[in-house]
């Protein structure tokens, strides 16, 4: 496997960005360090909820018991029947269903590698991620049975395809005691949703996962009396360890949405008695559009929302917290560092907490947890002055073991001995010295204008708060005068009127030049991947009448 991942040079620097003294906890501080372990510990729950699960057929609840009953009977299936050793890799052509938490976690009981594959996607990159990752077996719910024999003939490299009916699979004859994982066992490949290129495929351990899992439990305060709400896709790292595998790890409840609806979102929380939930900016937005809200309903349990994956400003995390009463806890991490790397802290007085969202031109996505460290590097691999913008790159037990199969990526991104995260950001220090981040943009998606680094999240920042503004996106787009030029894509609110020149003048009101968008176009709709990131390089194709236009003050 050392191999495929780069040269020696690389794995040295790859194996500098895994650990760092700086940083805790380690596996070797947790009463598991397996999977293995995690499910003995967690046996002893017997017939306390884990799961709810409401989808199409109603609610449907399983205890630990019965869940690892079945957990245990799909490790038999995987092992004993289709022969799954450690290190090989099981494809999930699954939506938000038990049979999610059921499969994965077999997998990873007996040492073997989960490939959720995003459904989302068409057939051609579905497979690619299965012929690349070199799957085995692939797991299916009854309903894509089409979909997948379309796939079939394509892949004869996959062995076996096993559609999965609910419920806990048949009892297998006795065999031979299953294998026994190890911490650095491949767990999880996911493969990165970018809009160009073959996607990446982000290759993390046990050990990251476990890790990572217990971090977001402590900083969350998530204890057995907790219950957590997922309604994100749980074939990306979100929806899977937030709301699955933490929940699971500390021994609290799951309540599993087949998909969000913002129409139920509130009377789902209260009638489970939810405490945290996940989402990302855009759901956010989806609820304040919402006219149904919270009255009447009972959330005194309800303690606060987890947000990330996606650009949070501070005018949308304004409103939400002005109408909803409940704090958002905004925060950053990447597939590659497992899942969350920082957040704000729970037990901010409501005025620090304000004052990290709204006071510095951009929401703080908060401080590092435990288990890595961050900073802001310039382009040769320098820590950067506080305040300066640059690379935020992370280092830690959390950051993944490499993309799969992709030696000159992991060159690229392992170039300094850290987790280049391709992201612009900058740091500021508290009274105490502690270090609070905030993310300023996608490196690649920086607009260069005349050689010049402009943040698109400072743009969207000015036009969300333009009134009659629903959604506003900074797209820069490509110019012949100056490289690119700033253009602005605007869904309107309903009913308003709002035309382009006033959002060009309410800019320029804020924004100098150089930075104001000098062109608006209108839409119904802004592009998101399934886990609700803006993909803002596919509304550049709006813009190119405007390439060949000079823009005059």
């Amino acid at each position: 496997m050392s191999e495929e991942l780069g040269d020696a040079s690389t794995l040295a620097c790859i194996a500098r960005a895994r650990s760092s003294e700086a940083t805790a906890p380690t596996l070797d501080a947790l009463p598991w360090h397996d999977f293995q372990t995690l499910c003995e510990a967690r046996a002893g729950e017997g017939d306390r909820p884990f799961l709810i699960f409401h989808g199409h057929e109603g609610r449907e609840l399983w205890s630990y018991a019965t869940l690892l009953a079945a957990v245990r009977a799909r490790a038999e299936l995987l092992h004993h029947q289709l022969g799954i050793e450690r290190g090989e890799r099981v494809a999930l052509l699954l939506h938000n269903d038990p049979q999610v938490p059921i499969s994965t976690f077999a997998a990873w009981r007996i040492g073997a590698c989960v490939v959720p594959i995003n459904l989302g996607e068409d057939d051609e990159r579905v497979r690619f991620v299965l012929e690349n990752a070199a799957c085995r077996v692939a797991l299916y719910l009854p309903e894509y049975a089409d979909r997948v024999e379309g796939l079939r003939a394509a892949l004869p490299g996959v062995e076996h395809w096993i559609a999965l009916e609910p419920g806990i699979d048949p009892a297998p004859e006795p065999g031979e005691a299953l294998p026994s994982p190890a911490p650095e066992d491949e767990a999880l490949i996911v493969y990165t949703s970018g809009t160009t290129g073959a996607p990446k495929g982000v290759l993390l351990t046990q050990r990251n996962l476990l890790v990572d899992a217990h971090a977001l439990a402590q900083w969350n305060e998530v204890g057995q009396d907790s219950a957590l709400m997922c309604v994100l896709p749980t074939h990306h790292v979100n929806g899977l360890i937030v709301t699955l595998l933490m929940p699971f790890l500390a021994g609290a409840r799951s309540v599993l949405e087949r998909r969000f609806h913002t129409g139920g979102f509130w009377r789902r929380i209260a009638e489970e008695n939810v405490q945290i939930v996940s989402v990302v900016p855009t759901l956010l937005a989806f609820l304040l559009e919402d006219e149904a809200g919270t009255e009447g309903l009972d959330l005194g349990g309800f303690r606060h929302l987890i947000c990330g994956a996606g650009p949070l400003t501070v005018e949308l995390a304004a409103r939400f917290e002005d109408r909803f009463s409940f704090p958002i806890l905004h925060g950053y991490g990447l597939s590659e560092t497992t899942c969350y790397s920082c957040m704000l802290p729970v037990d901010l007085l409501e005025n620090e907490h304000r004052a990290w969202l709204r006071e510095h031109g951009f929401p703080s996505i908060g401080v590092p947890l435990p288990p890595n460290e961050m900073a802001i590097h310039d382009e040769q691999g320098r820590p950067a002055a506080d305040g300066a913008r640059g690379e935020i790159v992370v280092r830690g037990v959390n950051v993944m073991k490499g993309y799969f199969r992709r030696p000159e990526a992991n060159a690229e991104t392992f170039a300094h001995g850290w987790f280049r995260s391709g992201d612009e950001g900058f740091l500021e220090r508290d009274a105490n010295g502690r270090p609070w981040f905030f993310i300023t943009g996608r490196m690649k998606e920086l607009i260069i204008r005349g050689g010049v680094n402009l943040s698109p999240f400072e743009i969207d920042e000015v036009l969300n708060q333009i009134p009659g503004v629903a959604r506003g996106l900074a797209v820069g787009f490509e110019n012949r005068w100056y490289g690119e030029e700033v253009g602005a894509y605007v869904m309107r609110e309903p009913g308003a009127e709002i035309d382009e020149a006033s959002i060009l003048a309410a800019c320029r009101e804020t924004l100098p030049f150089a930075k104001s968008p000098k062109v608006v176009v209108f839409g119904e709709d802004i592009p998101v991947t399934s886990t609700g990131k803006y993909q803002r390089n596919r509304l550049r194709p709006h813009f190119e009448a405007w390439r060949d236009e000079q823009f005059r003050r």
